[in-house]
């Protein structure tokens, strides 16, 4: 087989068959799932710097399409400025350390202040976890493994510059190659950044540069299926970017293009020919540590969590029901990505609200990345990060671009959930909370039905923050409901998404 994971599936399928059978196969059967079972996992991840997902769909790569083909594929779409430019540094930080800009602080090439000491690399996780796992990390852009990866890292090599991609594929098809072999790998290459720089995204170079990277990947995945111990590893092989090109080429800025990163995974547990919306960048170093069997501890402040552990949640539900563009005329008419129905459960109380507006933000209303976005670039839209998939959004800022009455007035109400009287429950979600005055953002708990009272008020900017509140439910008490009330005119928006009442 020339991709990861089907010859596996396969195995494990033929052996389960013959273990269910009568007679003396049996226990050969028996012997030979157990065999499957105790695969040792290993993970190679693949960074194409500066590649469109979309254009690799569109050039000559049979590789990169048989391994989204057998496995999972996921665009996500990064930051921009001033949560940080849309450039490598970063981006492979992002990837690599599994945190966001906020938490790894680099905003640009030149790593000043950076935090990878308190957010280090994951293969320096693997070492400090498990050190007696081989890890292994070469690029071909050599702040990679100079800077972000540290010395913790068994084998670092950063290729040199006559060499190039050609010299970066070679040594790692060497690595990949030998006995025992390492057990984790990170491996960058740099020419589809390169030809995006050169001739732009829209180009027949861009085209063949991805026509390249392509077999060079796939010299990557003949490498560990041609080990002699492949039959008794289980490779987890993980293909991603770290930010896109403009047509004309060129990248750093908050444009769709530049802001595109995406995620092919094959092998593990994934599931051929499947698509996902909820991934992110930061997602790649915690599903390779989660493969490799080392826990996140949730002291290490990583925003990544695993593709093997997905968690939607309500709002998620809603893709399906989404609409194109009704009077937002910037976004794209074919984009789908609003609806105002809520998921169940759920509900939105426009009592108070004014009249008129756009029409997509009358109210508050569940979105995406790429349509929220698109409606109004570098308005810090872009550092929405730690949402995912479909969010809500009251968003009065961009309701009063067109001719209304009164003002924004929204409450976004959830289902009345079971809780314990007397006993301590926890309310997370995710916020993004842009503050222009007069405007407030309101968390409000009603208990049984009871009057909502107050439990968290927004006044000022809160960007892209996890929000863990503890509730003193009231004795005797068996059901609260969350209230997200939002008011203001022409003043930003508030961002709402997986929300979580926990009961201890």
């Amino acid at each position: 087989m020339t991709t990861s994971g089907i010859s596996r599936r396969s195995l494990l399928a033929g052996a389960a068959a013959l273990a269910a059978a009568a007679g003396p196969l049996a226990s050969l059967a028996r012997a030979s799932l157990a065999r499957a079972a105790a695969r040792t996992p290993k993970v190679l991840v693949i960074g194409l710097d500066g590649t469109l997902l979309t254009r690799v769909k569109d050039a000559d790569a049979p590789r990169l399409k048989s391994l989204m083909a057998g496995g999972l594929t996921a665009a996500s779409p990064l930051y921009a400025n001033p949560f940080a430019p849309t450039m490598s540094g970063p981006g492979w930080s992002t990837i690599i350390t599994g945190v966001w800009p906020d938490k790894h602080n680099v905003k640009d090439n030149a790593f000043t202040g950076q935090r990878f000491a308190q957010y280090p690399d994951f293969l320096t996780r693997v070492e400090t976890a498990k050190p007696s796992l081989s890890t292994y990390a070469v690029s071909s852009w050599a702040p990679i493994t100079d800077t972000i990866f540290s010395s913790k890292v068994d084998t670092r090599v950063s290729t040199p510059s006559a060499e190039y991609d050609t010299g970066t594929t070679d040594r790692a098809v060497a690595r990949l190659g030998s006995a025992p072999g390492p057990d984790a790998v990170f491996v960058q290459l740099d020419n589809v950044d390169h030809a995006g720089h050169t001739y732009g995204a829209a180009s027949r170079q861009y085209l063949d540069a991805i026509h390249g990277v392509d077999t060079q990947v796939g010299r990557l995945v003949d490498a560990l299926a041609s080990r002699a111990t492949y039959a008794d590893e289980d490779w987890l092989v993980l293909v991603t970017a770290d930010h896109g090109h403009t047509d004309a080429g060129g990248h750093g800025g908050s444009t769709w293009q530049e802001r595109q990163t995406f995620l092919i995974a094959n092998g593990g547990t994934t599931t051929p020919g499947s698509v996902r919306h909820d991934v992110r960048m930061p997602d790649v170093a915690a599903s390779a540590l989660a493969h490799l069997g080392i826990a996140v501890d949730p002291a290490w402040g990583l925003d990544g969590r695993p593709i093997q552990q997905p968690s939607p949640d309500d709002f998620d539900s809603l893709r399906p029901r989404l609409q194109t563009p009704v009077d937002e005329s910037g976004i794209g008419a074919g984009v789908i990505g609003f609806t105002h129905t809520p998921p169940a459960g759920w509900s939105v109380d426009n009592s108070r609200m004014g009249t008129g507006g756009v029409t997509e933000w009358r109210g508050w209303t569940f979105t995406t990345d790429e349509f929220w976005t698109k409606a109004q670039r570098d308005q810090q839209r872009e550092s929405n990060v730690r949402a995912r998939n479909v969010f809500a959004v009251a968003d009065g800022d961009e309701w009063q671009d067109k001719a209304f009455t009164g003002t924004f007035d929204s409450t976004l109400v959830s289902p009345a959930w079971p809780v314990s009287g007397g006993a301590p429950a926890t309310l997370s979600y995710v916020t993004h909370y842009v503050q222009e005055s007069p405007q407030k953002g309101e968390v409000l708990v009603s208990y049984d039905g009871a009057a909502p009272v107050t439990v968290k008020t927004y006044t000022s900017d809160t960007v892209a923050k996890a929000e863990s509140l503890t509730l003193n439910v009231p004795a005797g008490a068996t059901t609260a409901q969350v209230r997200f009330r939002y008011t203001g005119g022409n003043n930003w928006y508030w961002v709402i998404d997986q929300v979580k009442l926990a009961t201890s």
